[in-house]
């Protein structure tokens, strides 16, 4: 089910919650457990199997990890986290990059092993990371073992963010679990907040994916380079506008149901360096890998170059989290490169220069990456590497060009203004000057507006899937 979707929004979600508030506080998280059984269960409820399974595990392991280290026993409180670990990316690793291993295996050595014939479980990459950070947590004494399953489970499978994300860890809603208090202050901040990132899904990201849609279509005779620098663009505000519309979904209906999540995005297309940029993009995965993989690596308290190759391995398998092929890989590396360059000496070099001029090198090398993460096709990304910086035959600029940028160019603007801090800036402002009625009335006016604009929106265009689905 889609959070973008008539049925969710209209049908799902107001059931789930006056079913939610009606119910008495002791069963509430068994509401939630069901309803988000309901909500992954609605488009492949095969695979309820699986993630029960890793729940189970990651139930029964947290209990032994939780129990042998309190007895003191570390090599098997240990042990039961290497148990959880190897099952659960076991399952990550057989799904989603089984037929990677095959297709490459045959290429490189002549055979004709059968692909598998899998799909993809929605929402495995991050429900798996989410229990190997809990049972990890256990082991490390920083929270206690949950003795209930229906609370772990609830934990799990919380449909706000069960697909997409945020990467919610255990430690950060371990007490809201038990003590959350719903206010109506919470609601409504969520319902805003809700309304936001889908106004951001269905009214930006869907339309700038439209534009790139179509200008990727276009034939050679009919395209020039400057129309592959608009495809860019575009597709760097879609998953901007897509991804980041859903993280606010997600905080929205937590806020609704009384959870606090943290933020996964702030404002990364405002950054002036690469080190920057990952400081706001997908901070939940940044950070995952930053206190589950580098930390325990060594980080940077060894030698340089034991630092490099740490963060090495982190970007080796950052890119590889988002997809089996190749381009994920590349992509990986490609910000490893720079965020060494960047260590190295260049953001030394970058605070020497006006900022506009540290925002035109950041953002450039943002676009080219997602130039990289939008083409699956090592062929395709090299198409369009090659006709970005001239090469190919292909004009600078044509009379198509024209149209099409007089055409989309309001897009553009409304997506650029709306990646920046403007709109946060206005309303603090608002507040500031105590303008609190004032503020109120367009909230309700913004609510009704996106509200009415998205349903019509989605009414056209039922099946609009979110980028980081496939992850």
């Amino acid at each position: 089910m889609l959070f973008s979707s008539i049925t969710f929004l209209y049908i799902f979600l107001p059931a789930v919650l006056i079913l939610y508030f009606i119910t008495p506080r002791k069963f509430k998280n068994s509401i939630l457990l069901l309803s988000s059984l309901v909500f992954y269960g609605w488009g492949e409820p095969k695979y309820i199997i699986v993630m029960a399974v890793s729940i189970v595990v990651g139930y029964i392991s947290g209990l032994l990890t939780g129990y042998f280290r309190d007895k003191e026993k570390m090599g098997l409180s240990k042990l039961c986290v290497i148990i959880s670990t190897a099952v659960n990316l076991g399952l990550l690793i057989f799904f989603k990059y089984s037929n990677f291993f095959i297709s490459n295996i045959n290429k490189i050595g002549g055979f004709s092993v059968k692909l598998l014939e899998l799909t993809l479980p929605l929402g495995i990459s991050f429900y798996t990371f989410q229990i190997l950070s809990y049972s990890i947590d256990v082991y490390k004494g920083e929270v206690k073992s949950q003795k209930n399953i229906i609370d772990l489970a609830a934990y799990i499978t919380l449909f706000p963010q069960l697909i997409a994300g945020p990467i919610v860890r255990y430690q950060t809603i371990e007490k809201q679990l038990r003590e959350r208090k719903e206010t109506t202050d919470l609601f409504a901040s969520g319902v805003m907040r809700f309304v936001t990132g889908l106004g951001k899904k269905v009214l930006i990201a869907n339309s700038v994916a439209a534009i790139y849609k179509e200008l990727m279509a276009l034939p050679d005779n009919r395209s020039s380079v400057m129309i592959y620098w608009l495809a860019s663009f575009a597709f760097s505000f879609q998953i901007y506008f897509d991804f980041s519309g859903y993280s606010d979904m997600a905080i929205g209906l937590g806020r609704m149901f009384g959870f606090e999540f943290l933020e996964n995005f702030e404002h990364p297309y405002i950054s002036v360096s690469i080190t920057e940029f990952w400081r706001r993009w997908h901070i939940s995965l940044s950070s995952w890998f930053r206190d589950y993989v580098y930390i325990p690596l060594g980080g940077n308290r060894k030698s340089r170059k034991r630092m490099f190759f740490n963060i090495f391995i982190v970007w080796l398998l950052t890119g590889f989290w988002h997809g089996a092929e190749w381009n994920f890989i590349i992509w990986g590396l490609y910000y490893f490169i720079l965020l060494m360059l960047e260590k190295s000496f260049l953001l030394g070099l970058l605070k020497k220069l006006p900022k506009f001029l540290q925002h035109i090198y950041a953002l450039f090398f943002i676009n080219l990456g997602w130039v990289i993460f939008a083409n699956d096709s090592l062929p395709a990304l090299g198409k369009f590497l090659s006709r970005m910086f001239g090469f190919g035959g292909l004009s600078a600029w044509t009379k198509e060009t024209t149209f099409y940028l007089i055409s989309y160019i309001s897009m553009f603007v409304i997506a650029a203004v709306g990646s920046t801090l403007l709109v946060k800036n206005i309303k603090n402002k608002l507040v500031y000057w105590k303008y609190e009625k004032l503020l109120t009335a367009l909230s309700i006016i913004f609510i009704l507006t996106v509200m009415t604009l998205s349903t019509a929106g989605l009414a056209s265009d039922a099946f609009n899937p979110f980028l980081y689905f496939r992850f």
